[in-house]
């Protein structure tokens, strides 16, 4: 998909210090993610990988295809994280298969030396999104290799209408509640906790509030905002209601 190809290739200029390539939700398949996270890697940019989900094929996938590193969504258990964390490294550490073709380009180096030292290398991030992963999260983060704890804050808010009184939305206070919860337990387990923000008036406010690794929107989402901006200022009155040019 070239439109993947030029946006990957002008954000990872843009001045972000990493990249995350969305597999979990985004219409890339594994060989032209494997090209994206060359191309994030030789500008100087850190590829991160959020997977489908944390299975080892997974995974694996993402470290032999030349990610940094792994996001692995709706972490929910101690043993599912373990399970995720074994996936990331080799032994005796970890349960990580030898092999791939690509992973060490990505590092700019040998095979032999990607492996030597892989495991000081990748990182491994667990997401947070449910009032169930949430109760765990203290043990979860005190997982040896687990690197650091991400919340998905829309599926954390839709997850939570599961256990509210007639599946209700969460209120602000008690969806901020839950998310001083994430940070104390950063804290105890000395791991960064991350978020993902959706402005950058909104990720200075989380930055402030304790969060350490932080998403900033989306390629999509900056080129729509740009793009909504640009059209108001030129005076066009919004966008088209159909197909075609509206003149």
């Amino acid at each position: 998909m070239n439109d993947h190809h030029a946006s990957v290739r002008t954000m990872a200029r843009a001045g972000w210090q990493y990249l995350c390539l969305d597999l979990e939700h985004a219409a890339i398949d594994w060989s032209d993610a494997s090209m994206l996270f060359g191309m994030i890697a030789d500008a100087g940019c850190v590829p991160l990988c959020r997977v489908p989900d944390g299975s080892i094929e997974n995974v694996k996938r993402a470290l032999d295809g030349g990610a940094w590193g792994i996001v692995a969504p709706m972490v929910d258990t101690v043993e599912q994280a373990q399970k995720i964390v074994d996936a990331c490294y080799y032994p005796p550490f970890g349960r990580r298969s030898v092999g791939g073709g690509t992973h060490y380009l990505s590092f700019g180096t040998s095979d032999e030396e990607y492996k030597s030292r892989a495991n000081e290398e990748i990182v491994c991030i667990l997401m947070c999104e449910s009032p169930e992963g949430l109760a765990n999260l203290p043990a979860i983060a005190a997982i040896p290799g687990c690197d650091a704890i991400f919340v998905g804050p829309n599926d954390m808010r839709s997850m939570m209408t599961r256990s509210l009184p007639g599946g209700r939305k969460p209120t602000v206070q008690e969806f901020e509640d839950a998310m001083a919860q994430v940070i104390a337990a950063g804290v105890k387990s000395s791991k960064p906790v991350g978020i993902h923000t959706f402005s950058p008036a909104e990720c200075k406010a989380r930055i402030a509030q304790g969060f350490r690794f932080m998403a900033m929107g989306s390629d999509t989402g900056l080129l729509a905002a740009a793009s909504s901006q640009a059209v108001s200022e030129i005076g066009l009155g919004g966008a088209a209601s159909g197909p075609g040019p509206k003149y």
